[in-house]
């Protein structure tokens, strides 16, 4: 177990490494958040007040005068009074109020009013065209991780800046895979947290580091090497920073050309889920991966990103989606844990498209045209396992808890995104029951399990290796998935 928790130390310092987060007090040269606050300084406005006032530009130019409350105090914990916003809108109807009976109704109606709801209402419209992509291979390195031999490659991502010189962007991944595959295998690509978000939460979230509560089994890294598959860690805040300040540059603001975001613009999650896409694009170029089994994970925020990504690139194989909460797999109409309001602050409103604000202020989740039991359905008909942690309210003293994140929210989104992998040919959950704890629902196209422990992806790392090895599988290996999933 030591020889475990040793190289756990390892993997999460490389990641931290590889992740190149800038830091609060000194922001790397280049990074989108670095050159965001050096342009901030210089006018003398930290960027704390810079997202509070591009915060309240948005509310004015939308009339919006103030928002519900939406601190840890105003959170709901009681489950008899989560479902308070009516009944979900049905992910087969379509606005013309016709159902939708066959496949091809899904594709060429449905599911393309579901994505402009989104696009309008949710997360924003991605502009077009987006530039391109050139990838490096910045260093190579032979290795053994968990007693497989490796290559680990870091990569960069060169993005086309032509348009506005002043703003670079640069996406940085790494890619390890094993040395003696067979051919080229399935990667997992993991969205990660970076240092300043890690040391932010050390003490208080001590479940997300090797050794805390529900963490001290072997790093998922060598649980996928010894599946025969590889993994990538990608740093989604080396091209968009998770901040309201850092939004006239990275990506978003390369595309803005240094100016605030219009109404109708997109957020960090589509940044972040776009650099996902481009990092595939790369992995289609490259022989050791097999691209067409490439998975995706993400951790609460990083969660929301990659169901975003699974959801707009039909390429990606599966995703585990881990405890990513409201505006996430959780269900925006099952008021438990984390308020609609509270996502849309000053502080975290950078994630969604600005019109969200709309339902956090004089509007509310009732009003939304869709929700996301229909953001999981636009990933059909691939494979999707939803994981979470134990429910209810923390309180000192007591368990930690993944509370905040709505498990039961998360598990009745993908109870209603079970109709549309029925049509497409695939099983749903099996049941609308909601599971006891530890229950590993995984027979089918969807997957669900909630761990007793707090906020971390690391307790079920194996039931989604399981539920993935029905349909990914490495070089050699036969297939035995089940027509039905």
């Amino acid at each position: 177990m030591r020889g475990f928790r040793l190289v756990r130390v390892v993997l999460l310092m490389t990641c931290i490494r590889q992740s190149q987060v800038e830091s609060q007090s000194t922001p790397a040269q280049g990074s989108p958040a670095g050159a965001a606050r050096q342009a901030q300084a210089a006018e003398g406005v930290t960027p704390e007040e810079a997202s509070r006032r591009d915060h309240q530009r948005l509310m004015d130019l939308l009339g919006i005068k103030k928002l519900r409350p939406g601190q840890e105090n105003d959170a709901n914990y009681d489950e008899a009074r989560a479902n308070i916003y009516g009944s979900l809108p049905d992910p087969l109807i379509e606005k013309s109020g016709k159902r939708v009976t066959t496949p091809k109704e899904w594709w060429s109606a449905r599911r393309p009013e579901i994505v402009d709801e989104y696009d309008r209402e949710v997360l924003g419209h991605t502009p077009a065209p987006l530039p391109k992509v050139t990838w490096e291979i910045v260093s190579s390195k032979a290795e053994s991780v968990g007693g497989v031999d490796v290559l680990t490659r870091q990569l960069a991502g060169h993005v086309d800046n032509s348009s506005y010189t002043s703003i670079a962007v640069t996406i940085e991944a790494t890619l390890t895979t094993p040395v003696n595959a067979k051919g080229p295998v399935p990667v997992i690509i993991e969205i990660a947290f970076g240092p300043e978000f890690l040391s932010a939460v050390r003490n208080s979230i001590p479940e997300m580091f090797p050794g805390g509560p529900g963490n001290d089994g072997e790093p998922w890294q060598v649980q996928v090497l010894k599946k025969g598959w590889g993994y990538a860690i990608l740093s989604p805040t080396s091209f968009q920073a998770d901040s309201g300040a850092g939004l006239t540059s990275g990506i978003i603001g390369l595309m803005d050309k240094g100016q605030p975001r219009g109404l109708n613009d997109w957020g960090c999650l589509k940044a972040w889920a776009w650099g996902a896409s481009r990092l595939l694009d790369y992995f289609e170029t490259d022989k050791t991966v097999d691209a067409k089994q490439v998975g995706l994970e993400g951790h609460s925020r990083f969660g929301k990103a990659a169901l975003v990504a699974m959801a707009y690139d039909q390429r990606f194989a599966i995703g585990y989606i881990s405890s990513s909460g409201e505006g996430g797999a959780k269900l925006y109409r099952h008021s438990y844990g984390e308020p609609l309001s509270h996502m849309m602050n000053d502080k975290l409103y950078q994630w969604m498209s600005p019109q969200l604000l709309k339902y956090a202020g004089p509007l509310t989740p009732a009003d939304l045209p869709v929700d996301n039991h229909e953001l999981i359905a636009l990933c059909a008909p691939r494979p999707v396992f939803v994981g979470a942690g134990l429910t209810g309210k923390y309180v000192n003293g007591g368990p930690r808890t993944d509370g905040w994140a709505d498990a039961k929210g998360m598990f009745l989104a993908e109870v209603g995104a079970g109709p549309v992998y029925r049509l497409l040919g695939k099983k749903d959950l099996g049941t609308s029951e909601f599971p006891p704890m530890g229950t590993a629902l995984i027979d089918g196209g969807l997957g669900f399990r909630q761990h007793p422990f707090g906020h971390t992806p690391a307790p079920n790392w194996p039931a989604f290796l399981e539920f993935a090895g029905h349909s990914i599988h490495a070089p050699g290996e036969a297939n035995q998935s089940a027509g039905a999933r």
